[in-house]
């Protein structure tokens, strides 16, 4: 069994044109890494959402949820988790900014614009399905369900989880 007390040098590569980094990851950060890594792989943010699945409002909502949830994590975890680049509290504000906020800016607007045309007596699913720009959304929701996946690895090497 390994002791979590000793440090370990974690090297990952990120997705999100954030690369790649090595660093010596302390309990604390694996412990906050943990946490992110759990509320990730239980969302609809790394699994993928079939054409005949689920709303994508539903997971641009989820996507939006890990803004709040990143936050309380690294609140809790206190500064020992760092800003800076090489550390899981700049890894996860990385994340935020280059990968989550560029696409829910871009979407979230535009979906919402949609969804307020939605005509009485139709279902959610339906109107969605009839918006010409919606299977380029779910294209897109691939796309980055690509790098939050390859995030959640990440974070389940610097957590301990994963080789």
């Amino acid at each position: 069994m390994r002791d979590r007390a000793i440090l370990k040098t974690v090297s990952v590569s990120l997705p999100f044109g954030i690369g790649s980094m090595s660093w010596e990851a302390d309990p604390t950060e694996r412990k906050a890494a943990w946490s992110l890594y759990v509320e990730l792989v239980t969302r609809i943010a790394v699994q993928s959402l079939e054409v005949d699945q689920g709303l994508v409002r539903e997971a641009l909502n989820s996507l939006y949820s890990l803004f709040g949830i990143t936050r309380e994590v690294l609140k809790a975890a206190g500064p020992d988790v760092g800003g800076s680049r090489d550390s899981v509290g700049g890894i996860a504000i990385a994340v935020l900014n280059n990968g989550l906020r560029p696409f829910l800016a871009k979407w979230h607007p535009l979906l919402q614009a949609w969804e307020a045309k939605r005509p009485l007596g139709l279902s959610p699913k339906e109107h969605e399905q009839n918006w010409s720009e919606e299977p380029k959304l779910r294209n897109e929701l691939e796309v980055l369900r690509d790098g939050l996946e390859k995030y959640a690895k990440a974070l389940a090497v610097i957590a301990g989880v994963e080789e």
